[in-house]
């Protein structure tokens, strides 16, 4: 009942925090288009299979993911850059596609299945897939991020109203606060240097592996 009322409770402030970054998101439309399918099918699976099966081997995995997102983020620079210097001497210098690839498409599919089925760490798995796999800095992927996370809450939001039970209340909160936290850490987010914004997501993934292993 926390689980399924705490993704539904958090849908409003995607929604504020993807209309902060609407700047950011003008020149992503043709990318979220290609996403957000993938999004809603792998939501849709992690939601069923959350009321299908019990919550404790995904409870120990959850703080290994974080912890291997967080390794991802820190050496997302140095990836990138071989990156790109790879698909040059490939590619002649054929820039790359702008929603990533098949890889990429796997990943926003796995995080998308993970965030139907528990939802904490999804959006720092998120981030780290796309700033490797995705061109574009990290405020502009951030955006992205914030938008497919909310389509992933909504999406098993939808499924967890017709099949489980909500705590109403704690959904009223939650919606509230992340309505206001999405606008302001927006607003903060969006002008943060990349390195900062990287640290701080580190930081922050640190305190969640921390409480959830202790």
């Amino acid at each position: 009942m926390a689980n399924v009322s705490n993704s539904l409770g958090l849908v409003p402030g995607a929604a504020s925090s993807a209309y902060a970054y609407r700047e950011e998101l003008e020149g992503s439309r043709p990318r979220l288009a290609r996403l957000a399918p993938i999004t809603i099918a792998g939501a849709t699976l992690g939601g069923a299979l959350l009321l299908a099966l019990p919550a404790e081997a995904f409870e120990v995995i959850v703080p290994v993911l974080i912890g291997l997102s967080l390794v991802a983020i820190l050496l997302q620079p140095r990836i990138s850059r071989w990156v790109a210097a790879r698909r040059e001497a490939e590619e002649e210098g054929r820039a790359p596609a702008p929603h990533g690839g098949p890889a990429v498409a796997a990943g926003i599919f796995g995080t998308g299945v993970y965030g139907g089925y528990f939802g904490a760490g999804q959006g720092i798995l998120l981030l780290a897939i796309l700033a490797i796999g995705v061109p574009g800095e990290l405020k502009d992927l951030n955006a992205v991020r914030a938008v497919l996370v909310g389509i992933a809450n909504l999406t098993a939001g939808i499924v967890f109203l017709f099949a489980a039970d909500l705590a109403w209340e704690a959904v009223l909160v939650i919606a509230i606060g992340s309505t206001l936290g999405g606008l302001i850490g927006a607003r903060i987010g969006r002008r943060l240097p990349d390195a900062v914004l990287r640290a701080i997501i580190v930081v922050v993934g640190l305190a969640a592996i921390a409480q959830l292993v202790f």
